[in-house]
């Protein structure tokens, strides 16, 4: 995708005088109140489990990072991968999945709550950093590559995205395999070990213990974890190639116009990759003291929906915009799902016990 061919803003703004205009969008992302609540919102472990873990701020850096790795050595636009990695998981609620499952049960009549669409949400609406229009007013190529994440029939080789967007998908699998990995072994749910029943895992183990002598357990696991982010990314960018060069879209419209993505890893480390998920699913996700944390998080959140809706009084005043334009349940769902665990957690005492 070329800065030049951008089908531009809703909002139309000049040209800056020394910035292109995804390194703007980048820029208005990072800016925004929504990327830094990151920082505090659960990935898969909350913080009440240590400070060694994921939060989504360091796994959205973590897709970046990859992603610009794979669009550098592809040739494809960094600026627009940056941009579109640091938007891909800002609609997260608190929580992790626990808190966006509780929310959709709660917004069912009304369309129910999915974090990619709470991330249009909050870059076209409740963002209000700009007294010119409503939201960031991204580039349509940023608005677009993340409605294609709220489609339900979306596939990691399904076409019609950007070759940019196919590259940050592409990124954020690999990305979340090997930190959920990491952050299970360090918090004691998994002995490394035990990722040994994964081939992907037993791969990047090798590697390492060719590559270094000597490893204690904890030096051991970070080669492990790097050389399992190699192996991925390096699959990806070959198979990429391949792909590129049987295909040879000319332009950004003829690969967006294609019926299945380019930038994607092969199909076997696809299988490696999905027997390591199930893995980490089994073992990790639905561990006791993972559920345990889960159910009282979801209690919080349903009670806190309960009584915003029973008492419209206890919203901010900026949604109470939301309520008239889309009624109260929809703006008591935009207040939680822009909170942060602590803050969240906060408020339930403050509503349960004052």
């Amino acid at each position: 995708m070329d800065d030049a061919a951008t089908a531009g803003r809703l909002y139309a703004e000049p040209d800056h005088p020394y910035r292109g205009p995804y390194q703007r969008d980048r820029d208005r992302i990072v800016h925004s109140s929504a990327f830094r609540r990151l920082a505090h919102k659960t990935q898969v472990f909350t913080g009440a489990m240590g400070d060694y873990h994921r939060s989504r701020l360091t796994h959205t850096l973590e897709v970046a990072s990859i992603a610009r790795t794979v669009g550098r050595t592809l040739r494809l636009n960094e600026d627009l991968i940056e941009a579109l990695a640091l938007a891909h998981d800002i609609g997260h609620p608190p929580f992790g999945h626990a808190g966006e499952d509780v929310l959709n049960e709660c917004l069912s009549a009304c369309g129910g709550f999915n974090h990619n669409q709470q991330a249009l949400r909050l870059v076209e609406l409740l963002e209000t950093r700009y007294p010119g229009f409503p939201g960031l007013n991204l580039s349509r190529e940023i608005l677009d590559g993340q409605r294609w994440r709220t489609h339900r029939s979306r596939t990691e080789a399904a076409g019609g995205r950007l070759l940019e967007v196919q590259a940050v998908d592409a990124a954020d699998s690999i990305a979340y395999n090997a930190h959920d990995a990491d952050d299970s072994v360090e918090l004691g749910m998994l002995r490394a070990g035990d990722l040994d029943d994964a081939a992907l895992w037993r791969t990047a183990a090798r590697r390492a213990r060719q590559r270094y002598a000597a490893l204690d357990e904890e030096q051991f696991r970070r080669a492990a974890v790097h050389e399992l982010i190699d192996v991925c990314v390096s699959d990806l960018i070959a198979s990429s190639r391949r792909r590129l060069a049987n295909a040879a879209p000319a332009s950004a419209a003829e690969a967006l116009a294609l019926e299945r993505a380019l930038v994607r890893n092969s199909s076997e480390l696809n299988e490696q990759k999905t027997e390591l998920q199930r893995l980490l699913f089994d073992r990790v996700y639905r561990h006791p003291l993972v559920l345990e944390q889960r159910a009282y998080a979801g209690g919080a959140l349903r009670a806190m929906y309960t009584a915003l809706v029973n008492d419209p009084a206890r919203l901010p005043t900026k949604y109470h915009g939301v309520a008239q334009r889309e009624g109260l349940s929809r703006a008591a769902g935009d207040f939680l799902a822009a909170m942060t665990d602590r803050y969240a957690l906060e408020q339930y005492d403050q509503m349960t016990l004052g």
